[in-house]
């Protein structure tokens, strides 16, 4: 009898809690639609303490982090304030499966927003991870216009932390895009030099005393507030995940925390099978994330820094603060910060790629085979005297009207329609010696890929101009997430080297580095309908002509909206779409 009433009375109690539990798994599994609204406009700023003209987004550059749940869609309602400038604004990893318009790149995807003008951006996060936003119009990315969007998994993820943070690296300029602008494309070519900061989340400091001459009162000032360190505070005996990205212009970059290992767990969004760095190496439009247990001495605080490699640095290092409470956020470290590794070693660079490898229990297997093989050569030339990155020669242009538009709508003559070529004369051209490339073009045209076919891309890299140079690039896939099947030194031996590709834990990723003189392979599906870019994220190389586009799938596109159009012919398509 006791126990039966003991049993009534917790029957309310039971039925509550698994109401409740119902309750929680069913907000769990429901989609939500998260809303920003964003303000996008020109004020003075001083994140190394020189003051200059930057683009900030609701007053801040870097601008607001997106934080999402994994199936959310997000809506971002863009005002264009820069009064007279256009704007666009990409996704970066955000693949836009069913809404290829919003995926943010003028030219291809969408007409520029307008000063003045309002414009909604609305797609889904479809998968957890850590990925970007910034600007994708001229050189506006390196401006300011950028952040971080957060997407937070479903489901359990392979490893555990007791708080989530995020750094963004980037590299910075005094000079305005504007004037970079005009140098690179001057006769004779202007190069625009090195950056002459690195910021670590959006914060640095600039010896002002290096300036030529003393500046007007207050243009460069080391006391700003506005340039104090970035600090992290930490508790000490706790695991912390920092989601670390790259949107420099120019920089590749090692990131160190002193005095700390750190584990990568992910990369671009899919989960990685961890490994133990003590140096980051990471290019512009790559994230990662790292677990870095706090189990240092707490009485201090340790040095975060970035420093450029790949590159013979002049900028000095980014310098920030890993902060353990109670310590003071500002106390400077009482020891020097960590040296960097050396700006030209390429084969610890290449080593940290090839470990990259996917998470054992999250591998998605490529197809053992590919429908296509695309080289791309990437190369400087020089066309009617004006210096340009190219790829097999060919040295690309945005058309007025974008791709995506015109080839929906069937609007003829906006592009050309002679497709780039699938590669270059691999027998004859010296990838180690500064090649005379007579043939060089430009040109807007397209790769038109079968649809739901996979495609390989190879990555060759080669001299540029200069004796004895090679860059490394970056590149961007949009629309897309590639399986990374190998790097290698020197060309690129189709007979051989696909026999070594790893076909079985490559990793995914939307961004990979070519190393200097050596390639990449990728191989990805052409299976989400639209126009895409691919281009090396480095803003003047991209600026200068260094990218493709892919189409695929076109007819299986939806109905454009109107929003997207009001340049060039779409103009004559607002009335009736």
């Amino acid at each position: 009898m006791v126990q039966l009433q003991l049993s009534l009375r917790a029957a309310p109690k039971l039925l509550f809690l698994c109401f409740f539990l119902i309750l929680v798994n069913f907000h769990k599994a429901e989609a939500g639609v998260r809303h920003y609204k964003w303000e996008v406009k020109y004020d003075y700023r001083s994140p190394d303490c020189y003051k200059k003209l930057v683009i900030t987004i609701n007053g801040k550059t870097p601008g607001p982090t997106i934080q999402a749940q994994e199936g959310d869609t997000v809506v971002v309602e863009v005002n264009n304030k820069l009064l007279t400038e256009n704007l666009a604004i990409h996704w970066h990893g955000i693949r836009q499966i069913g809404t290829p318009w919003f995926d943010g790149t003028e030219g291809v995807s969408q007409c520029p927003i307008l000063p003045g003008d309002t414009f909604v951006y609305r797609f889904v996060v479809d998968r957890p991870g850590t990925y970007l936003y910034h600007a994708h119009y001229g050189m506006q990315r390196e401006a300011g216009v950028y952040g971080m969007i957060r997407v937070a998994p479903n489901d359990p993820e392979p490893f555990s932390y007791d708080f989530d943070r995020s750094i963004i690296l980037n590299d910075w300029y005094h000079r305005s895009t504007y004037e970079q602008s005009a140098r690179l494309s001057a006769i004779p070519f202007q190069w625009v030099g090195e950056p002459d900061s690195l910021l670590i989340h959006g914060k640095g400091r600039y010896n002002c005393s290096l300036l030529p001459s003393l500046p007007a009162a207050g243009v460069c000032n080391s006391s700003n507030p506005e340039c104090s360190p970035f600090s992290q505070t930490v508790v000490s005996g706790k695991t912390y995940r920092i989601r670390v990205a790259s949107l420099t212009a120019l920089s590749a970059l090692s990131f160190q925390i002193e005095g700390h290992n750190m584990t990568v767990v992910e990369a671009d969004g899919h989960y990685v099978d961890p490994f133990v760095v003590k140096n980051l190496y990471i290019y512009s439009g790559e994230t990662y994330s790292v677990l870095v247990k706090t189990d240092q001495d707490p009485s201090r605080n340790y040095w975060i820094t970035s420093n450029v490699v790949s590159r013979n640095r002049t900028t000095p290092p980014g310098l920030g603060i890993f902060n353990y409470y109670p310590n003071h956020p500002m106390r400077s470290p009482p020891t020097s910060p960590p040296p960097p590794p050396a700006w030209d070693n390429v084969e610890s660079r290449h080593t940290q790629s090839l470990a990259i490898k996917a998470h054992q229990n999250y591998t998605i297997k490529p197809p053992t085979t590919s429908d296509r093989v695309i080289v791309l050569l990437n190369t400087q030339n020089t066309i009617d005297n004006v210096r340009h990155w190219s790829v097999n020669n060919v040295s690309f242009f945005l058309p007025h009207t974008p791709y995506l538009v015109a080839l929906k709508e069937n609007i003829t003559g906006e592009f050309n329609q002679t497709p780039p070529p699938d590669g270059y004369d691999f027998n004859n051209y010296d990838i180690f010696s500064v090649a005379n490339n007579t043939n060089a073009t430009s040109s807007n045209g397209i790769y038109r890929l079968k649809f739901n076919t996979t495609v390989d891309i190879i990555l060759q890299n080669a001299n540029t101009m200069n004796k004895n140079n090679s860059e490394t690039h970056p590149w961007h896939l949009h629309g897309h997430d590639f399986w990374v099947l190998g790097y290698g030194k020197g060309k690129f031996d189709a007979n051989k080297d696909p026999k070594n590709y790893n076909l079985v834990n490559p990793i995914m990723k939307n961004t990979v580095p070519v190393h200097s003189f050596g390639w990449t392979a990728l191989r990805f599906r052409s299976d989400n309908p639209g126009v895409w870019a691919f281009h090396c994220h480095i803003e003047s190389h991209f600026y200068m002509g260094m990218g493709v586009v892919f189409e695929e799938g076109i007819e299986r596109v939806g109905k454009l909206p109107s929003s997207i159009m009001g340049c060039g012919k779409s103009k004559g398509f607002l009335g009736h779409n």
